[in-house]
């Protein structure tokens, strides 16, 4: 583990530990608790040896069932994966229009997945909550859309400053093409740049405005998230003392 936040396994270029963020009374968030990747099928053993090193027992997945069909690696015993489908594409009148009009990829469609659909988000909440002891790594395919709406949620149950959810967010952006370009696909952002581009924001200016409009008090209240469960996200998994 890096200084940075970087978590450093062979089969990962989009991982990193969610701690030591800046929250808005001054503190961070704590280390090895939870993370964040793109797709784990791609790690090697010695990969895998990094996750567990770095505390890492549990892989909230989510991706779509025919997504996860298509897995060819082969996980360790020691880890525990929960599959919870974040996309929901049964929906077909909510991806529709998504779809239509290329959206899907951009920060555009978070507002509307949040708004239609939180109980799949609420869905991997619990199950980051609920985890069997040691760090919690979630993660979808690139590790931007979906696994960028829950850390965003994450995020924001934990108190952590907007400015940092929006830093983290670009993380992966900066990372994006050179990940694809390492399993020789080529890269998306300039195409998706230039989509916000057409509906008058940027990339970076699109996923702060998810962020400065999401009511995260109103989406609490809606969960029916337990206290409990609340309590674990907020402090990522910390007893208070």
């Amino acid at each position: 583990m890096h200084d940075d936040r970087t978590l450093v396994a062979d089969g990962l270029l989009n991982a990193r530990d969610l701690g030591g963020l800046r929250t808005r009374d001054g503190g961070t968030t704590p280390r090895g608790r939870f993370f964040r990747s793109e797709s784990v099928d791609r790690l090697t053993d010695d990969g895998w040896d990094a996750l567990r090193a770095a505390g890492i027992r549990t892989v909230v997945d989510l991706r779509t069932p025919s997504e996860r069909a298509r897995d060819t690696g082969t996980r360790p015993a020691w880890v525990t994966t929960v599959p919870v489908d974040h996309d929901d594409l049964d929906d077909q009148a909510f991806w529709v229009d998504f779809w239509d009009n290329g959206l899907v990829g951009t920060p555009l469609y978070y507002r509307d997945h949040l708004a239609r659909k939180p109980e799949r988000t609420v869905e991997v909440l619990r199950a980051l909550a609920g985890a069997e002891p040691g760090g919690v790594l979630f993660h979808c395919a690139g590790g931007r859309d979906r696994t960028g709406i829950v850390a965003l949620v994450l995020l924001s149950i934990a108190d952590v400053d907007p400015d940092e959810v929006v830093a983290d967010y670009l993380r992966t952006v900066a990372v994006s093409d050179a990940m694809y370009a390492a399993i020789g696909v080529e890269g998306q952002e300039a195409r998706i740049e230039e989509l916000c581009a057409e509906h008058g924001t940027t990339v970076a200016d699109a996923f702060r405005a998810v962020v400065a409009g999401f009511d995260v008090d109103g989406f609490v209240a809606r969960s029916g998230l337990t206290p409990a469960e609340l309590e674990a996200l907020r402090t990522f998994r910390t007893p208070l003392t």
